[in-house]
């Protein structure tokens, strides 16, 4: 029974932090025009664009960073990799690449788990 528990807590850490503006954004409580949605994961355009397509895959329940995430939910990393790629071929010509920053001094930034898709190719050119 103590193992339960404990996998219970563990698992309820992840569901939110309070703090973190991507639990927001999955929880709906700040506004943001979701692009793709799957069973754990939402798409939407980055904020701060480094490409002509600049789009972020998020896990809908909280996980600090790919590490975290792959370690505790295989599950939600391989959904966010088919909802990356949907949107990818959605958004792009073809050609894209898919980033994890892992850490500060890697860039990121919001330390929540999250996947860049980026690509200086739009579809139809635009």
């Amino acid at each position: 029974m103590g193992l339960v528990k404990c996998l219970s807590e563990t698992r309820l850490e992840h569901m939110r932090q309070d703090d973190c503006i991507f639990c927001k954004i999955a929880a709906k409580e700040t506004p943001t025009l979701i692009l793709g949605d799957s069973e754990h994961a939402l798409a939407f355009k980055d904020i701060s664009p480094l490409a002509p397509v600049h789009l972020l895959v998020i896990s809908k329940d909280h996980f600090r960073d790919a590490v975290e995430l792959t370690a505790n939910a295989p599950e939600v990393l391989a959904d966010m990799m088919q909802l990356a790629t949907h949107e990818a071929l959605q958004y792009t010509d073809g050609s894209f690449r898919l980033q994890f920053n892992t850490g500060a001094s890697a860039g990121q930034t919001v330390f929540h788990a999250h996947l860049h898709i980026l690509s200086d190719s739009p579809k139809g050119g635009n």
